[in-house]
């Protein structure tokens, strides 16, 4: 039995069965059956009606999800609404994307040997999906990683954060209410890295797609069979540049937002910011003020700011990195003490050294760091510096500098005056070099769930 508890206090929320290599076996024989029986494939309209039912069930339920994000990841509830709300709309999005899913005419005629022929392509999904996810967003990122195999007629199995079940078992549940058989969505439950590993490298699995650590996610790749597509997302340590120009009474905001959003546990949190040295007193000051204004609690009340970090120990590594930053010669500006089991109180760090974790790792944590710079391209050398690079952003009122930093910056996405987690889930989604391989996105995916097939008519 697996035991599912509150981030927050380890409160018991739920116990429930775990699948083991007998379950697994089941499950991916019932996933390749229904798919090779191609007279049992749902036609796109049907595929639309299903996604559209499931959308309902899900609006229905929205306050029980949003509660149940909170409970289980320690998402703030205010925050947990907003990730329930993007769910729902994410799958609408996948339906959307299949009235643009097409191939297309491949020229003929163009030489005398190709005379007299007609030729086309066709979409056909890829095959039986395996989707690994993870805890900081149990709910919208189940949706950008099955809504899209749904849509794109591929059977799913999902295996969910084991920290974080609940929300896809209650997701997968209404995908079956909404019509879909249960071969073509099923879940898997366990808290073996082997049988995990089992299902993502067995060769009858056609697209990996996998949301995680570095480590497990390159090294699932590795192992992946032959053939098998595989789509990773990581993290990295985020860069902000601020520039002189930047208005400071407007940028605070989407900064700390930036960085402390689910206590900065996203893969994208604002991590490192550069800050040119005529404003980095002022800009610093109230940066620390916002942030020690921040509210640190239960995340299930309604006013909670930042809530906890998803397990104890992940609390004690982020003070620990904190506590090596300011040993090394960083200054702790505010914050860093632990609240609880897994609280801290939101930190700002200012100037580690360039080899301290906080500068050159993921946090994943509420820790943001402040350096000082004095010309734009040091800070975009130092912003470019490490193995990692997902989204960056420049804060600027001169266009040249906002531009300049937008072709120089090394990232999937640079953000003009917004935090470096922006995101909407039809945009591009990406990691470069160790943050990550394939595009993400719900479109995107979607796409990479399928294979062109040409057909050829010969006239005649």
């Amino acid at each position: 039995m697996l035991k599912v508890v509150q981030a927050y206090d380890r409160a018991l929320i739920a116990q429930i069965e775990t699948d083991d290599t007998g379950a697994l076996e089941r499950k991916l024989e019932a996933a390749v059956r229904v798919f090779a029986d191609r007279t049992g494939w749902r036609q796109p309209h049907e595929r639309v009606a299903i996604l559209r039912r499931l959308a309902g069930l899900m609006e229905a339920k929205r306050d029980h999800l949003a509660m149940q994000i909170a409970r289980e990841g320690g998402k703030p509830l205010p925050d947990a609404i907003v990730e329930t709300t993007r769910a729902i709309d994410g799958v609408h999005n996948a339906a959307d994307e299949l009235r643009n899913l097409a191939g297309r005419e491949i020229p003929m005629g163009l030489s005398a040997a190709s005379e007299g022929r007609w030729a086309f392509t066709t979409k056909e999904p890829v095959g039986v999906v395996a989707a690994i996810s993870a805890f900081n967003h149990p709910l919208n990122l189940i949706v950008h990683q099955v809504a899209p195999a749904i849509a794109a007629g591929c059977p799913v199995i999902v295996k969910p954060a084991i920290t974080t079940p609940l929300s896809c078992l209650d997701f997968v549940a209404m995908a079956h209410e909404a019509g879909l058989p249960e071969p073509w969505c099923q879940t898997f439950i366990t808290d073996d890295n082997q049988l995990a590993e089992k299902l993502a490298t067995d060769p009858r699995i056609a697209f990996l797609s996998f949301i995680g650590s570095a480590k497990v996610g390159w090294a699932l790749r590795s192992k992946a069979a032959p053939g098998t597509r595989v789509a990773l997302e990581h993290g990295g340590a985020a860069p902000a540049i601020v520039d002189r120009s930047a208005d400071l009474a407007k940028i605070i905001e989407p900064i700390v937002k930036g960085g402390f959003y689910h206590a900065g546990q996203v893969c994208v949190s604002t991590q490192r910011i550069f800050v040119h040295a005529d404003i980095a007193e002022d800009f610093t000051q109230r940066l620390v003020a916002r942030v020690e204004s921040l509210r640190t609690a239960d995340p299930v009340l309604s006013d909670t700011e930042v809530g906890p970090l998803i397990l104890p120990r992940e609390a004690e590594r982020v003070s620990e990195w904190t506590r090596e930053a300011v040993s090394g010669g960083a200054r702790l500006a505010t914050g860093g003490d632990r609240l609880s089991e897994t609280t801290l109180r939101p930190a700002v760090l200012l100037d580690p050294a360039p080899d301290a974790k906080i500068s050159t790792q993921e946090v994943f944590g509420p820790v943001v760091a402040v350096y000082r710079y004095d010309h734009l391209n040091e800070a975009i050398a130092r912003a470019n510096s490490l193995p990692t690079a997902f989204q960056a952003s420049i804060f600027a009122q001169d266009i040249d500098v906002a531009m300049h930093a937008a072709n120089h910056l090394d990232a999937s996405a640079v953000m003009i005056n917004d935090p470096t987690a922006f995101r909407t889930d039809w945009m591009p989604f990406a990691g470069r070099r160790q943050s990550g391989y394939g595009t993400g996105g719900i479109p995107f995916t979607l796409r990479d769930m399928t294979h062109e097939k040409m057909i050829l008519v010969r006239k005649g």
